[in-house]
């Protein structure tokens, strides 16, 4: 199964990576490696997390790291991240 990153999700992490680094360099790149094995790891536990709260779909799963939601939409051969935001109640 693939895992793709949306567009998306690029620009947030990027974001957030830049917000922690201006604390601390080590702590952005530690958060780095520690969020790629969470999302890395998404697959084979397709429905491990709970389905998301800020969609109406039940192929769309929130993994909650940190802190931070990373709503995911699970296809048939793929799984794409769909973006990464502090949690909140509603986008």
């Amino acid at each position: 199964m693939i895992l793709e990153r949306s567009e998306k999700f690029a620009e947030d992490i990027v974001q957030i990576l830049v917000y922690i680094a201006k604390d601390n360099k080590n702590n952005a790149h530690h958060f780095a490696n520690e969020l790629q094995e969470i999302v890395s790891n998404i697959h084979p536990h397709l429905y491990k997390y709970r389905k998301s709260i800020y969609f109406d779909d039940e192929t769309i799963r929130d993994c909650v790291f940190k802190g931070y939601t990373i709503p995911y939409k699970i296809y048939d051969t793929k799984i794409v991240l769909l973006g990464i935001t502090k949690y909140r109640k509603s986008l």
